[in-house]
């Protein structure tokens, strides 16, 4: 886009924040809190307890410790394609992948997801079958499978909570391992059950409980990874509102060409095209909305194309009257590549 009506012929030297020649101190890689050895602890655990349980399982009958080590399968899975990801994810720039692979941990994340919703159809099939035709369950040994599991799991979980959980992937392995802890208070209970009154269907009843936990956990997983596929703004982020705080800064008097989303879970990118009036210090007001960005939106990866806004579109926008439609910098009512944010301009 030309930039009509000023000096400048330097788009390349203040048009752009941190994207691919601002702040020297942005880095693109892991954090240094994602701590790989973390979770490889808890994938030793939970590999360990998985095989023992399984055994266990099928000699007690109880379809509820299958179950649980079913989940705790999945529990492992997650945790690997954690590991992978982010060793992916940590891998620099370059070639096409101008973002590096840093969407790895996105797609672990939706496997994660859509692993719990799938394995929770086929745990919820096999308990309503085992509530019409309950099976004998051997109440002691699933107790004290369960209240085993629980231990391991509140050590797993405590394991992967020291690892960075604002990675969307790292949260998909801790939400698995979390709701495998709760499916093991719900076996025991269930166990309990069993020992003291000789109610087999408890056993059932348990697995259900544990299938609404994982369909939970699995479509948040979805839902959330999706957004950020579908390049939608940061659920914390109101773009209008963004858009009117950045316009309402000094100096500024258009904002349009909008655009936030989220490369990967914690790392927020903006681009937009600002018009700053007439004098107006190009530089120092690309600054400022760096500044206001990045200390109020937590949004270090910018692109900001910063213009002087044309004289003649001023003395145009002075002449109209207040209510009626203002033309944008090209002469138009509205702009067609996205919300355009105004306000008056200064006068001189």
């Amino acid at each position: 886009m030309s930039n009509q009506g000023h000096e400048h012929d330097e788009h390349d030297e203040h048009a752009h924040g941190d994207g691919h020649g601002g702040h020297a101190g942005h880095s693109h890689g892991v954090t240094l809190d994602a701590d790989r050895r973390w979770l490889g602890i808890a994938l030793t655990l939970i590999t360990v307890f998985m095989a023992a349980e399984v055994v266990v399982g099928i000699v007690a009958g109880s379809l509820a410790l299958i179950s649980d080590a079913a989940h705790m399968l999945t529990d492992a899975a997650s945790i690997v394609l954690a590991l992978v990801a982010m060793r992916l994810a940590a891998r620099p720039a370059r070639g096409g992948f101008t973002y590096g692979l840093k969407r790895a941990e996105i797609l672990s994340a939706q496997a994660n997801g859509l692993t719990l919703l799938l394995l929770g159809a086929w745990l919820a099939y096999e308990a309503v079958r085992r509530l019409i035709h309950p099976s004998a369950v051997e109440g002691g040994l699933m107790l004290v499978t369960a209240l085993a599991g629980i231990a391991v799991n509140v050590l797993a979980a405590w394991c992967l909570s020291k690892a960075n959980r604002t990675s969307l992937n790292v949260e998909g392995a801790y939400q698995h391992v979390l709701n495998d802890l709760f499916a093991f208070i719900g076996t025991a209970v269930a166990a309990l059950v069993v020992v003291l009154t000789g109610f087999e269907r408890a056993d059932p009843i348990a697995t259900l409980v544990v299938v609404a936990l994982m369909v939970r956990a699995g479509y948040g997983l979805l839902r959330e990874s999706g957004r950020i596929f579908l390049e939608a703004a940061p659920a914390d982020v109101d773009p209008d509102a963004l858009g009117d705080r950045l316009v309402a800064e000094s100096a500024v008097v258009e904002v349009h060409d909008l655009h936030v989303w989220q490369i990967t879970s914690g790392q927020s990118a903006l681009s937009a095209h600002v018009l700053v009036e007439p004098g107006g210090d190009c530089h120092e007001v690309r600054r400022g909305l760096e500044r206001l960005l990045r200390d109020d939106y937590a949004i270090t990866h910018t692109t900001l194309q910063v213009d002087h806004v044309p004289d003649q579109l001023l003395q145009v926008r002075a002449a109209l009257p207040t209510d009626w439609p203002q033309p944008d910098h090209a002469g138009h009512c509205e702009s067609p590549h996205g919300p355009v944010h105004r306000e008056e301009p200064h006068a001189h």
